[in-house]
């Protein structure tokens, strides 16, 4: 079973940056692909971005292509996102997942495994 602690989160000012951090435990960590998802308040969890097991493979959700970037750190069990140009809409609580991409890596299929999020404030 694999435990996700997300971390990074805070307050900044629109048009800033922020880096967030997943670390895994209790499992393998490169046999998943990685993904980030957004929950805002009143709104359901949205796919943000995935990346495959081997860091060679990325989606996006259109809105923060160009701005997000993914990466992951296999060998410290950890997935990145790095947040710029961060607009009041990016406003959610973000979370990890562990899943898998779908044929092709067009689609991100997020696992059972979630982290506890970590929460991400753009002021306007």
């Amino acid at each position: 079973q694999v435990q996700l602690v997300e971390s990074g989160g805070g307050l900044v000012q629109a048009g800033g940056s922020l880096s967030l951090s997943c670390a895994a435990s209790g499992g393998t960590f490169s046999i998943y692909a990685m993904g980030w998802f957004r929950q805002a308040p009143g709104k359901e969890r949205e796919f943000v971005a995935g990346i495959g097991r081997s860091g060679g493979n990325t989606l996006y959700e259109g809105s923060v292509e160009g701005r997000f970037t993914i990466s992951r750190d296999n060998a410290k069990n950890t997935v990145y996102l790095q947040m710029n140009n961060l607009k009041p809409e990016d406003t959610a609580v973000y979370y990890c997942n562990a899943g898998t991409l779908s044929r092709w890596y067009v689609k991100f299929i997020p696992g059972d495994y979630w982290g506890q999020g970590t929460q991400v404030t753009v002021s306007s």
